[in-house]
């Protein structure tokens, strides 16, 4: 074993991993080590919007788990992506910005108790780092003075590193769709991250020109020249360097890891920030001894702190992918089916980087509620002039839309465990799908709005016809039943080291993401650890998780900093 000391040590150059390593190099007395288990982001389809279709499935940039078979699904196993490339999941996932609500924030300042998580003291968070196209027209003096009051160009004036631009494409099918939804009693939306994202538009996506836009190019290669900062690829952590001294202080010194095939052991000199994601920071948490000591000791691993929390509260999206047929109108399916359609695609992509190669999975978005019960937006909808059997399967032969509707916030809860105490063995992740009275029936209502939407006049003229889960389900209990066999996640996890009280016995983190020791010390802390990404979510956002993740890393790199 060979010993390397750096002040602070990044653990996942993922979403929140780039910003973090960004920030705390940016002052060059600290020595910053960022570590990432996958390699560089060079593979040519990280770039091209379309290209998740090669990515995800892909060891090259995904860790290929799945779940456990679950009940919720009819004991169907879901493949669940996580990235493993600099860039992390922004290197996969399906660009779209989005905040969530101000409600959100506001409950977990209830949940942690700490008011800096209330919506007014996280949009500045957000506005930190963003390059909105907005703006652009602002400058120009052309744009909305009170936009500027929402969207940010960075906190230095400059222009921010995280850039929102408009998708570049539109579909007849989806303009159809939106009038559809209003005509159903959605409003229009041109901006979903006012606070409240209720209505109907197309998404905003992290691009630049048609090229893709991840927390790698945005915050890692604009300072890879920085001498004190250092990157390792290909380095995987076997687990963290604790101990115990003489005050009762639980202290992470850094990680030991395995990299080119050479074991290592890196000192952490101020704080070691654990930002694996969702996934893998509770895995390695678990193998170094931080966790339920239920689940550890059967695999001979020393309980250090028996953290009950760490794992547990996994929360997900769950999305519900109804298919329509329809006629008179292109969708991606007749395009795509040919060799022309094809050529067509990737000509339009080449000269203008337009089309349906710049597409997000996901275009068109409606956020609203699922029965009048509900005083907010309590479900989301993304949907695409496509539709196939399950993700990586070919195009239907068929023109169709896919209208995927998800609960935005699900009272299900699953858990991430370790199966091994070999850090190469994949962990047992058991989302726990549809387990909650709750889910199921937001399921079923969900069906049922989407057949009413369906159904407004915007949509006649194209003739839809239910091809998934089909008309002849109407009752809540076979809605619930189809629901199982037709969703699939929408690759949102969080929670399973989430932030709270002191006192809660299920709190993994406090309020500034450092880790508890519940056998005591002078802090009731683990010294020099934190975990920083979508895990130390308390609650679900009513949204895409990927933006919420980077506005939680500018707290964390302020908070750290200024504890330094």
């Amino acid at each position: 074993m060979s010993d390397l000391a750096f002040d602070y040590i990044v653990v996942g150059a993922g979403t929140a991993g780039c910003l973090l390593a960004n920030r705390l190099s940016a002052n060059p007395a600290h020595r910053v080590l960022l570590l990432e288990a996958g390699g560089p982001d060079n593979y040519p389809w990280i770039h091209i919007p379309v290209g998740y279709l090669y990515c995800i499935g892909n060891p090259r940039t995904d860790w290929l788990y799945q779940t456990e078979p679950d009940a919720g699904l009819n004991g169907r196993r879901l493949r669940y992506p996580r990235g493993k490339t600099l860039g992390g999941c922004s290197s996969i996932n399906g660009m779209i910005y989005m905040r969530g609500q101000s409600r959100d924030y506001d409950q977990w300042a209830e949940i942690t108790g700490d008011d800096a998580w209330r919506w007014a003291h996280c949009l500045p968070d957000f506005m930190a780092h963003e390059d909105h196209w907005r703006l652009d027209a602002q400058q120009a003096g052309l744009s909305d003075p009170l936009l500027a009051t929402l969207h940010g160009h960075g906190s230095l004036g400059s222009s921010g590193e995280w850039r929102v631009e408009k998708q570049r494409l539109r579909w007849d099918i989806l303009d159809a769709f939106a009038q559809a939804a209003q005509q159903a009693g959605i409003v229009a939306t041109d901006d979903f991250n006012r606070g409240n994202n209720e209505g109907v538009g197309y998404f905003e996506v992290n691009q630049r020109a048609g090229w893709r836009w991840n927390a790698s190019k945005a915050f890692l290669r604009p300072v890879r020249h920085r001498p004190n900062l250092v990157v390792w690829t290909g380095a995987q952590v076997k687990r963290l360097w604790l101990e115990r001294g003489f005050d009762g202080a639980l202290r992470c010194h850094g990680a030991e890891l395995v990299r080119a095939g050479e074991a290592l052991r890196v000192q952490a000199r101020r704080e070691l920030i654990l930002s694996a994601g969702a996934v893998n920071s509770p895995q390695i948490l678990q193998l170094s001894g931080i966790g339920p000591g239920a689940w550890l000791q059967p695999h001979g691993i020393a309980v250090l702190a028996d953290l009950p929390g760490v794992g547990a509260n996994l929360q997900d999206h769950l999305q519900i992918r109804a298919v329509f047929k329809v006629q008179g109108v292109p969708t991606l399916n007749t395009l795509a089916n040919s060799w022309w359609g094809k050529a067509r695609i990737g000509l339009e992509y080449l000269l203008r980087r337009t089309g349906p190669m710049s597409m997000a999975p996901s275009q068109l978005g409606a956020f609203t509620r699922s029965s009048p019960a509900y005083t907010w937006p309590n479900v989301e909808y993304h949907v695409q002039p496509l539709s196939l059997d399950a993700f990586g399967e070919p195009l239907h032969p068929f023109a169709a839309f896919t209208a995927s509707v998800c609960n935005l916030n699900p009272t299900s809860r699953g858990t991430v465990r370790i199966r091994s105490p070999h850090f190469t063995a994949a962990p047992a992740i058991a989302p726990h799908y549809l387990s909650t009275p709750e889910d199921r029936q937001v399921a079923a209502d969900s069906l049922r709005l989407t057949r009413r939407i369906v159904a407004q006049p915007a949509l006649a003229r194209y003739q839809p016809e239910e091809y998934k889960p089909g008309p002849q389900y109407q009752s809540d209990e076979e809605l619930t039943r189809l629901a199982g066999d037709i969703a699939t996640t929408i690759f949102h996890p969080v929670g399973t080291t989430a932030m709270g009280r002191d006192g809660d016995p299920q709190a993994v983190l406090d309020s500034h993401f450092r880790v508890r020791d519940p056998a005591g010390g002078p802090s009731g802390r683990i010294q020099g650890l934190r975990v920083v990404d979508a895990g130390a979510m308390p609650i679900i956002t009513s949204g895409n998780t990927n933006s919420p993740t980077l506005m939680m890393a500018e707290k964390a790199a302020r908070w750290i900093l200024a504890g330094a």
